[in-house]
């Protein structure tokens, strides 16, 4: 896969942490650029976001027609039948942009990757595979869709991970959440679970809980 294409934004000068966030099907790295505002980060707080866009792509489930998406999805049932090995070419894609970041001086373990939905498949792969210990992270109204065939990092055996899930999602209905959760509890990993009355969105009580997230993690 070619190298993505992102957005920058740098809370004030000098950064010493970054989040790589990634968005849904069919979305942009714009669409999570507006809450960084909302995060409640320190005044001092000098952390680097990156918003990459997915590549544009044939989606079987939506008619073949071509969009930004990091995998097709060719089934829409509970297990969700997806492409894994473009899952995985894009998780190699951003695990680059981890390794420039590491090059840029941000340490490994300053950096959190945060994912929604079809991103948040991503943030698994990447997260609990990448060879160095990373901050955390952030799985957001998704699912674990490649629980069966990962190959995990001992560097992020005991990575801090955050799952959060509306509870009336109509897309990724919430027992997906779930289940990833039980999934990385079979694995050995401590993940924290928490929903909100809203449907496959982000609401402002998590994105508080995001900055905390962050403050606790990376800063």
């Amino acid at each position: 896969m070619q190298e993505l294409e992102y957005i920058e934004l740098e809370t004030i000068p000098n950064p010493t942490a970054s989040v790589i966030w990634l968005h849904g099907l069919g979305a942009s790295g714009h669409d999570f650029e507006p809450v960084v505002p909302e995060l409640g980060l320190p005044a001092g707080a000098a952390v680097r976001f990156l918003f990459p866009h997915a590549p544009v792509m044939p989606v079987t489930i939506n008619g073949g027609m071509s969009m930004p998406a990091w995998y097709d999805i060719k089934a829409m049932d509970i297990d969700r039948v997806v492409d894994t090995e473009q899952l995985k070419a894009s998780a190699d894609a951003v695990a680059r942009m981890i390794d420039r970041e590491i090059e840029r001086g941000i340490s490994a373990e300053n950096i959190i990757i945060a994912g929604f939905s079809q991103g948040g498949a991503v943030a698994y792969e990447l997260g609990l595979s990448y060879p160095k210990r990373l901050a955390g992270i952030l799985a957001l109204s998704t699912y674990f869709a490649t629980c069966d065939t990962i190959e995990l990092s001992a560097a992020n055996r005991a990575i801090p991970i955050n799952v959060y899930h509306g509870s009336f999602d109509p897309v990724v209905p919430e027992a997906l959440g779930r289940r990833s959760v039980e999934q990385l509890e079979s694995m050995g990993y401590q993940p924290r679970y928490e929903t909100y009355p809203m449907e496959h969105s982000v609401c402002l009580e998590e994105v508080q809980d995001i900055g905390r997230f962050i403050r606790q993690h990376a800063l």
